[in-house]
């Protein structure tokens, strides 16, 4: 019997890949998945603000007009009078022992109504454009505080798999952002603690600023750190690798008291990557 040809399967589209329209239905009903699952829900989310708390734990400023490629400046322009609207929706909130930090429950959806203009969005793992884009750096600085705190990360989700841009004035280790969608992929962490902390924002003209503060002194502090920070060639392509670290350490003693693994990456590289380029860990 003669071989016979088999052809590959064409892989099969998702139903929100066919087309605009069924992307709209399927946007819609993740939304209203999330919504009722927020109102049944028995989760205490944090709302209350008050004045300053008197201890910062953490402290961190991120440069808001990066060069991103040859992405449009205009988008970038649009970002940051994104970041100003949603800014007063998480400045001095508390969150008290038991409750729960969700974004866009503070947030809420960003519209053209409420001011929100065209900015950068990642949507495939490709740039794009929406109206409210650039929020991702919100949730960023936030999570970068919250790395550094005894605070439980229980939802975040990051653009796995894609290392977009070349790295332009990085201080946070690659591996350490954030992916959002109103309202079904948020970010939000919980206190389990005794202590009431507090996240404070603000936009200057360059950068968006934010502390992490506590009601009560701290016995450990959170240290961050990146190792095996390297570029690897497979095939035609290259990929980012790093694995990312949390170190707990006694403040009254200087001792690590847990190490642990809190992110491997291991990202295609979207953008020319010469082979003489240094490592990030010597950029």
């Amino acid at each position: 019997m003669g071989k016979m040809d088999v052809k590959p399967t064409a892989k099969r589209k998702l139903f929100c890949e066919i087309s605009p329209l069924t992307y709209a239905i399927s946007l819609r009903k993740m939304r209203l998945i999330r919504h009722i699952k927020n109102i049944f829900s028995p989760t205490k989310f944090a709302k209350t603000k008050a004045a300053p708390l008197p201890i910062i734990l953490y402290k961190h400023t991120s440069l808001i007009r990066r060069r991103l490629g040859d992405v449009d400046m205009q988008l970038q322009d649009n970002k940051a009078a994104n970041l100003s609207i949603a800014a007063p929706k998480i400045n001095g909130v508390l969150v008290k022992p038991g409750e729960t930090f969700s974004f866009w429950q503070l947030v809420g959806p960003c519209t053209k109504g409420k001011g929100y203009k065209e900015g950068l969005t990642i949507s495939s793992g490709k740039p794009a454009r929406g109206i409210g884009g650039g929020m991702c750096q919100y949730t960023n600085l936030i999570h970068w505080l919250v790395l550094h705190s005894p605070l439980e990360i229980i939802e975040h989700h990051h653009h796995d798999g894609v290392d977009l841009f070349p790295d332009y004035g990085r201080k946070v280790p690659f591996g350490c952002g954030t992916s959002i969608v109103y309202n079904y992929l948020d970010y939000r962490f919980k206190n389990n603690s005794d202590s009431t902390f507090q996240v404070l924002t603000h936009l200057t003209q360059t950068h968006l600023c934010g502390e992490l503060r506590v009601n009560l002194a701290q016995e450990n502090s959170y240290h961050i750190i990146e190792e095996d920070a390297h570029f690897e060639q497979i095939g035609e392509h290259y990929f980012r690798k790093n694995t990312i670290v949390k170190q707990t350490i006694d403040k009254r003693t200087g001792r690590e008291l847990e190490r642990e693994i809190i992110k491997k990456s291991h990202a295609k590289v979207m953008y020319p990557y010469p082979v003489t380029s240094p490592s990030p860990s010597q950029k």
